[in-house]
C-alpha cells in the first residue's frame, strides 16, 4: 500500500466504525427488549464491545495516518467483528462462539500497536 492509498484505507475504517456504532446500538436495543437472562448479557456485551471500538474507529484515524496506525485500526475492526459476532452468532443464531478468545486478542495487540504507533510518529 502506498503512502498516498493510507487516507483512502483510513476513510474506509472511519466508515466501518460509524456502522459497528450504529449496529451495537440496534443490538443494544433487541438486548434489552428482546432478550432474555444470559443473552441479554451476551449480546450487550458484543454492542458495548462493537460500540467502543466503532467510536474508536472513527475518532482514532484522526491520529495519525501511519502504516502502523493502519494495521492498528484493522486489527480493532477485525478483532471487534470476531468477539462481538462470536456473542451474536451463539445468542442470536445458537452458533458457535469459538472466535471470541482470538477476537479478544486480536483486540488487545490492536491497542497495543496504537500504542507503539502513537509512541512512533
Amino acid at each position: 500500500m502506498t503512502q498516498a492509498a493510507i487516507p483512502a484505507a483510513l476513510r474506509g475504517l472511519r466508515a466501518a466504525g460509524a456502522v459497528l456504532a450504529a449496529a451495537a446500538v440496534a443490538l443494544s436495543a433487541y438486548a434489552a427488549h428482546g432478550a432474555e437472562g444470559g443473552a441479554r448479557t451476551g449480546l450487550q456485551t458484543a454492542a458495548l464491545f462493537a460500540f467502543g471500538h466503532g467510536l474508536a474507529l472513527v475518532a482514532l484515524p484522526r491520529a495519525g495516518q501511519s502504516r502502523t496506525m493502519l494495521a492498528a485500526l484493522a486489527m480493532l475492526l477485525a478483532g471487534t467483528l470476531l468477539f462481538s459476532g462470536a456473542l451474536v452468532s451463539k445468542y442470536l443464531f445458537d452458533g458457535p462462539s469459538a472466535t471470541a478468545p482470538f477476537g479478544g486478542s486480536v483486540l488487545i495487540l490492536g491497542w497495543l500497536l496504537c500504542a507503539v504507533s502513537v509512541l512512533k510518529d
